[in-house]
């Protein structure tokens, strides 16, 4: 059975947290990560959310998106969805993260301290259980995420780029998969953000050091000060 708590009650219960949303490569990571260490806040990464779940508890049939991982046929399958699928997939995938996401949110403010959070729920969602003050978006020219989607090291992104490589077309796949991240970061979505009513912030420059000229920013916004 599905439960539903009303906006403003969480509203109320998540007042001392914070949260930054935006496109790929806008350098949310970057900033959650600085806002937590210089303001003494509780650091919620990306997916963050995930990585605390039990075993077992989520339900292929309820959180089919979240559990696709463990129903894909293959990694080949994965990385060879059409760019539809994968927009689906992330779209889903986010709504279902949503409630997790919250739930958790709720179990740490019991600490009483300011949280900072980078997160994928929906803006609808953020609207009803924030308010101005308390969200950031950061926008990235939508061409980075596809050029520059393989640059960074981590392994999942390695991982991924592994399989491509070893695919029975590799050029074939690297385009599906290019235009997979395409779909996810178009202009349609872009727009989203852009006009979301919430503080945004525009990374133009992607060669300069700016980091804190937005930390500068974000604190302003969010009205926090260094911690002692």
């Amino acid at each position: 059975m599905k439960i539903d708590i009303e906006s403003n009650i969480l509203k109320h219960y998540l007042r001392n947290v914070y949260f930054i949303t935006g496109t790929a490569y806008a350098g949310k990571s970057t900033m959650v990560r600085m806002l937590a260490d210089r303001c003494g806040m509780i650091f919620c990464g990306e997916n963050y959310h995930h990585y605390i779940l039990p075993e077992g508890l989520l339900d292929p049939k309820i959180q089919p998106n979240l559990c696709y991982f463990d129903t894909m046929e293959s990694w080949q399958a994965f990385v060879n969805r059409t760019p539809e699928e994968y927009e689906a997939w992330v779209s889903g995938g986010s709504r279902e993260s949503t409630d997790i996401e919250i739930a958790e949110l709720l179990r740490l403010s019991a600490d009483g301290r300011k949280i900072i959070v980078d997160t994928n729920i929906p803006l609808p969602i953020l609207h009803a259980i924030s308010d101005y003050s308390r969200v950031a978006v950061m926008l990235s020219p939508c061409s980075m995420s596809v050029e520059r989607f393989f640059d960074r090291s981590d392994e999942e992104k390695q991982f991924l780029l592994r399989q491509i490589e070893v695919a029975e077309d590799p050029a074939a796949t690297m385009a599906n998969f290019r235009a997979c991240i395409a779909r996810i970061n178009s202009p349609e979505h872009y727009a989203e953000y852009a006009n979301s009513g919430f503080f945004t912030i525009l990374r133009e420059d992607t060669e300069a050091d700016t980091r804190e000229e937005t930390l500068a920013a974000l604190m302003r916004h969010f009205g926090l000060e260094p911690s002692a």
